[in-house]
């Protein structure tokens, strides 16, 4: 047969991103190494690093003592070839990371909003503040991910509406790029805490899950076939309003004048305060009373929590009320998508760690037909922004690694 024409150019990019991912995965490796790992000949792989070291990606970082014979030389990538950003975004400030094509944290900043109302000007002077930080001319990003509350149109990326931050609207996505003059990507944050529990935490290389975030918002993630499942229009996981027994019905799902108008509405961890459904029962404020009626004190929900935890014998009714609570919308994911398992995220869902999660899963087993492990996170740090800076790393090394 005859050779189709591109193909030895096609193989040699395949080979080259190949070889590049499995040193971002490995760490420094021979070129024997390499050839064992991806099945290429010493002869191909020499070929392969050579040419990755023309283009400035990889570089010898040392050697490694062998039998007889010279040493062999250690590859590895080099960190500075591309950077990238990561945001989380909420209504009391902005944190951005910036991270090198490795994924090694090179800074971290958290900017207050101080009454800021330009959203593109807060983001931009997180991520200059970040640059100035890691030494990185912000021109060198090769990527933004930014984590919102709120729903992000799948189609047009903007953010459609976000309670807790009014001024985020249409069009913002569009003025980001046009200011930071780099492609730019807006996700809704709990999305974006599943991609990092996908990638670094209990839910690690699973191809179906649900993330229940419970935290100053509640929401909820689906990744159906390694992929997250974001809804026609960007409103799958919108949680807080699920209809549930021993809460009145949600209402005041449009946006309320006080919105429109750019004043943020009253909210209760991030749902409206008048609404009913899901969000009004599993609230801060909700959970906190339960709680209190329980005997259990603490300022904050978290710190309830916490406390119950930390006496089961004493805040064990308590925590059986608010598994309970929680196992409503549990329920609900797993009876229509049968996910297999649902991870707990956010302040709430690793304060209540294990004991609240043994809980959710023995009440979910004994009303749904089939029964998830209940796991949890397992995200070191902030959950939102791992998230953001994988997403963006992710698009960086599309970039960089496939360029020929």
């Amino acid at each position: 047969m005859a050779q189709r024409p591109g193909t030895p150019r096609l193989l040699r990019e395949l080979n080259d991103r190949a070889a590049l991912d499995l040193l971002v995965r490995r760490g420094p490796l021979t070129r024997a190494q390499i050839g064992e790992h991806t099945g290429l000949s010493k002869v191909t792989a020499s070929q392969l690093l050579s040419r990755l070291e023309e283009r400035g990606l990889v570089e010898v970082v040392g050697e490694q003592a062998g039998g007889r014979g010279p040493n062999a030389a250690l590859y590895a990538v080099v960190p500075s070839s591309a950077y990238v950003a990561g945001l989380e975004v909420g209504p009391d400030g902005v944190t951005a990371a910036v991270a090198d094509i490795t994924g090694t944290l090179v800074a971290q900043v958290t900017v207050d909003p101080n009454g800021a109302d330009n959203p593109v000007k807060l983001v931009h002077n997180a991520v200059a503040k970040a640059c100035r930080s890691a030494k990185v001319a912000l021109r060198r990003l090769n990527a933004f991910v930014i984590g919102s509350p709120g729903m992000v149109d799948p189609r047009s990326g903007d953010v459609r509406f976000a309670f807790d931050l009014p001024t985020w609207h249409e069009g913002v996505l569009a003025a980001l790029r046009t200011d930071l003059r780099r492609p730019v990507t807006i996700e809704n944050d709990v999305n974006l805490a599943a991609v990092a529990e996908r990638a670094y935490g209990a839910a690690r290389d699973a191809d179906d899950f649900a993330l229940m975030w419970l935290d100053r918002g509640i929401g909820l993630s689906v990744m159906m076939g390694g992929r997250l499942h974001r809804g026609r229009s960007g409103g799958a996981g919108e949680i807080g309003y699920l209809p549930v027994p021993g809460a009145p019905l949600p209402s005041g799902t449009t946006r309320p004048r006080e919105a429109r108008e750019g004043v943020t509405a009253s909210t209760t961890w991030g749902i409206p305060a008048l609404a009913g459904g899901y969000g009004s029962l599993i609230g801060a404020d909700a959970v906190r009373e339960l709680a209190h009626a329980h005997g259990i004190e603490g300022a904050t929900a978290i710190e309830c929590v916490r406390a119950a935890v930390d006496d089961e014998e004493r805040g064990g009714d308590f925590l059986d009320r608010l598994a309970e609570r929680v196992s409503y919308g549990v329920t609900s994911v797993t009876i229509i998508l049968d996910p297999g398992a649902v991870v707990l995220s956010g302040q709430l869902g690793r304060a209540g760690g294990r004991p609240l999660a043994t809980r959710i899963e023995r009440v979910v087993g004994r009303i749904s037909p089939t029964r998830p492990q209940i796991l949890v996170t397992e995200v070191e740090g902030n959950p939102v922004l791992r998230g953001a800076l994988h997403a963006a790393l992710e698009q960086a090394r599309e970039e960089v690694f496939s360029a020929s």
